[in-house]
């Protein structure tokens, strides 16, 4: 029997949050994208991983896609700017703009955001991108 992709990517989130590397769970991430190329969580969720895995053109794709799927989700901004930055793409700032929007709106998702940008600097503590943003954004 099969597995839907909302199981697949609901058990890929665990493994992540269980501590699996980023390297590791790209591929599950891709696959999910694959089955589910409409599912702009999975986007998301696999353009951040390859944030952390440091693959910022692969990111910068998937965010890519992400954001063109839910324009208006921050987490998807955040990795898109944060993909920019890493490529040394111009025109960060409207990202960083929504995102902040979105997070002034919501007090769970600016919640959210400040986790996994903190995570990240944990896990990649020389990474410049993260901290420019976390700046901008006062996180």
């Amino acid at each position: 029997m099969t597995e839907s992709v909302d199981t697949l990517y609901e058990q890929g989130l665990e493994r992540y949050k269980a501590g699996e590397s980023p390297e590791s769970l790209i591929p599950v991430f891709q696959d999910i994208c694959d089955r589910a190329p409409k599912m702009f969580s999975a986007w998301t969720s696999l353009a951040w991983l390859y944030l952390l895995a440091d693959k910022p053109k692969s990111a910068l794709k998937a965010a890519q896609k992400s954001t063109r799927l839910e324009p208006n989700d921050p987490q998807g901004r955040i990795n898109l700017a944060l993909a920019m930055l890493s490529t040394e793409q111009t025109g960060v700032r409207p990202h960083i703009e929504i995102a902040e929007k979105m997070m002034s709106l919501d007090s769970e998702i600016q919640a959210e955001i400040v986790y996994n940008l903190k995570e990240a600097s944990e896990r990649r503590p020389d990474w410049n991108a993260v901290k420019k943003v976390r700046n901008w954004l006062s996180v």
